[in-house]
């Protein structure tokens, strides 16, 4: 059976960092995943996307904190990217929707004002950013990893068998 890498050589300081990071990942992803639920974030498909890429990032950003490995950082990774152009496209789909509802309202708004009205709407245009805020806070996490180094600078401490 082959050697898994265990530890891998890296500064404490920086160590410490990684592991603020995937904490607050972790926990941004959980408390947004619970207001979306508190706020009936859930009548459509795409709004149930969202909740369904937090709770993969709550248990995939578990495993990592228990036990990471190259496979789980590189689901990670994949899924920060994820979460960046979730956090730009739903960051869209509040704006349309808002727009869509004060053009209802008053059809013959335009210009600036119904920019301003819609941006002020009820539904928050920004909210969904906070999940491309997410996805820099992991892609940070997985930067540099040493898990991902190859050659001569991944300093692996193997298990023996």
């Amino acid at each position: 059976m082959a050697h898994i890498p265990t530890a891998v050589s890296e500064s404490p300081a920086l160590s410490t960092i990684r592991r603020i990071l995937l904490w607050t990942l972790v926990l941004g992803a959980a408390g947004t995943a619970a207001e979306l639920l508190l706020v009936g974030h859930y009548e459509s498909m795409a709004q149930f996307v969202p909740l369904v890429l937090l709770a993969a990032t709550v248990v995939l950003g578990g495993s990592v904190l228990l036990t990471p490995r190259p496979v789980s950082l590189t689901l990670l990774q994949l899924l920060m990217v994820i979460f960046l152009g979730s956090g730009v496209l739903g960051v869209g789909l509040h704006y349309h929707g808002n727009e869509e509802f004060e053009l209802e309202m008053y059809p013959s708004l335009s210009g600036l004002e119904l920019i301003t009205k819609t941006l002020t709407g009820a539904t928050p245009v920004l909210a969904p950013g906070s999940m491309s805020l997410l996805g820099i806070v992991g892609l940070a996490y997985t930067h540099r990893h040493p898990l991902h180094r190859r050659g001569p600078r991944a300093a692996f401490s193997e298990e023996a068998q």
